[in-house]
């Protein structure tokens, strides 16, 4: 069975298939979360295995809630079944709006609650390969000079978040 996502259809949320949403192009809600330690965040590359973007760099983790699944409790479960990090508390940053096209004919058209967590030195990172391929902690200077020098070996959501609400997003990181 297919996972259902809230996505809008006639101005109405309703559950949709999660490919058919991307195929389609539907509005659909999602969780985007920052990881940051000691002013780095923590960013992964997506696995080969992904539908989209496989092998772009994207921040710490990046889901869809389940149709009823509060999106702080989306949040708490992808972090720990992508990266298995259990015990960070998300910090609520607002909403963002974007739309992208993201290869292999599907589109993000997504409207994001964007979560912060705030990790101790002794974070423990487990990736689970069939969902990331690596991780790495980056400063922002560093991560925003990576973007402009090779945009093409991030996701869309990172270039546009970073480009147009760091500031909203990781401001007081």
């Amino acid at each position: 069975m297919q996972e259902m996502i809230p996505a809008w259809v006639n101005g109405e949320l309703v559950p949709a298939e999660k490919v058919a949403a991307h195929r389609e192009g539907l509005r659909h809600k999602a969780v985007s979360v920052f990881v940051v330690a000691d002013g780095r965040t923590l960013i992964q590359r997506r696995s080969l295995e992904k539908y989209h973007t496989p092998g772009l760099w994207a921040n710490t983790c990046c889901t869809h809630p389940r149709w009823g699944e509060a999106d702080a409790d989306c949040a708490v479960r992808r972090l720990e079944q992508e990266l298995g990090i259990t015990g960070l508390r998300p910090e609520y940053r607002g909403e963002v709006r974007y739309r992208a096209d993201v290869g292999n004919g599907m589109v993000e058209d997504e409207v994001v609650q964007v979560y912060l967590c705030a990790a101790g030195p002794d974070l423990q990172v487990v990736p689970k390969p069939q969902e990331v391929m690596e991780t790495r902690w980056v400063g922002l200077p560093e991560l925003e000079a990576e973007i402009a020098a090779e945009p093409e070996r991030f996701t869309p959501w990172l270039r546009i978040y970073l480009a147009e609400h760091s500031g909203q997003i990781l401001g007081n990181m």
